[in-house]
């Protein structure tokens, strides 16, 4: 059996990764990565840094961030305490998807991950306190590519579950859509 199952979303390239843990009596084994079975999700590159997060306050956001050519990354973003709402942006241009999002719940229990390709912006709602995400990027952090959108975006009219709650001064700080004076550029 397989450590991971493939899904694909309505976005080209945006994939669902349903791992499957091995329980017994002494509890359970989940793999995170595995280069063989994620190349065939088109998972292709090295992977150049792993980061973790802890976010405290249910309703909480972190995003929509995203890295600009020639530093724009691969993510695999996966839960491995609490629960969170996973959203990915398609920011690519000649996409037939262009800013349209897709978001999947991800926590521990589902063992569900999101494998984020180049080319879209990515963030989370808290949806429960102390919640905890791993994720795996193709790329180094690069500060002169880094870019983001506001999640409050009308343009990209985003349902969240939850009222918004704390967010950094950076992500409260992205412009709209149509206050970028040059638009998205990816």
């Amino acid at each position: 059996m397989s450590y991971f199952q493939v899904e694909e979303t309505s976005l080209q390239g945006l994939k669902v990764i349903q791992r499957h843990p091995r329980k017994d009596l002494r509890g359970q084994f989940t793999r995170a990565y595995c280069s063989e079975e994620l190349s065939a999700a088109g998972w292709t590159t090295p992977v150049m840094q792993i980061n973790h997060s802890i976010t405290h306050a249910v309703g909480s956001i972190r995003g929509l961030h995203y890295q600009k050519p020639p530093k724009a990354e691969k993510k695999m973003v996966l839960c491995l305490r609490g629960r969170v709402w996973d959203v990915a942006v398609d920011l690519r241009s000649s996409s037939a998807t262009f800013l349209s999002w897709h978001a999947e719940e991800l926590s521990a229990e589902n063992s569900r991950a999101l494998l984020i390709p180049e080319g879209f912006a990515h963030g989370f709602q808290v949806l429960e306190k102390e919640s905890e995400l791993l994720y795996v990027h193709s790329e180094q952090y690069s500060p002169q590519h880094e870019d983001g959108l506001s999640p409050m975006d009308p343009r990209l009219s985003i349902a969240w579950p939850l009222a918004i709650g704390e967010m950094s001064e950076r992500d409260r700080g992205f412009p709209f859509l149509s206050d970028k004076t040059k638009g998205v550029t990816l």
